[in-house]
């Protein structure tokens, strides 16, 4: 399939949302908090492009429920039309944007032109968050350890509390998908 194919078979943001059953309340706090920087200039050169972003994601992902909402919030002002395809269910698409060759990694925004052409890619994390989860991991005990499992339970809840409440990463992963586009 072609990348218009896969926009086609995508749902909308608020199909998506109303499905969430694990990190809506936190998707949908940051998009009522986060405010866009006044940059008209940049967003009329988007709106210029008509370009529209495919959105490989899960409800489960902590990064999905800190960047989506930045991105919502940008193509609110910039109309880009936003579709969701679940990564799990669509690994064929998710195999050819693989983090690092291989990790399939979400979230991942395919942004394409009206004649459905990649022009960027963004995704998973901006660089300061993916800084702030490295330090973080590296604080986990070794994976063959007894309490690795409950360590890492308690990583991930305790990023996804730091996600929501640290306008500073809403910031830099709008910054990062600005430097993309």
């Amino acid at each position: 399939m072609d990348l218009n194919q896969w926009f086609e078979k995508g749902m909308s943001a608020t199909s998506y949302i109303e499905s969430m059953e694990k990190n809506k309340d936190g998707l949908k706090h940051i998009y009522q908090n986060f405010q866009l920087p006044d940059e008209q200039d940049f967003f009329n050169k988007i709106k210029e492009k008509k370009l529209r972003a495919l959105v490989l994601t899960e409800d489960w992902c902590g990064d999905a429920m800190l960047n989506i909402p930045i991105l919502l919030k940008l193509s609110d002002k910039t109309d880009i039309e936003v579709r969701m395809l679940l990564r799990d269910q669509n690994l064929e698409l998710m195999d050819q944007y693989l983090t690092n060759g291989k990790s399939r990694s979400i979230p991942i925004f395919i942004f394409m032109d009206e004649q459905g052409n990649e022009v960027a890619k963004w995704g998973p994390r901006a660089g300061k968050v993916q800084q702030f989860v490295d330090e973080s991991r590296s604080k986990l005990p070794p994976q063959d350890d007894v309490e690795y499992q409950m360590k890492t339970k308690e990583l991930f809840s305790t990023m996804q509390r730091t996600f929501q409440e640290h306008e500073d990463f809403w910031n830099e992963v709008y910054q990062s998908i600005k430097s993309v586009l």
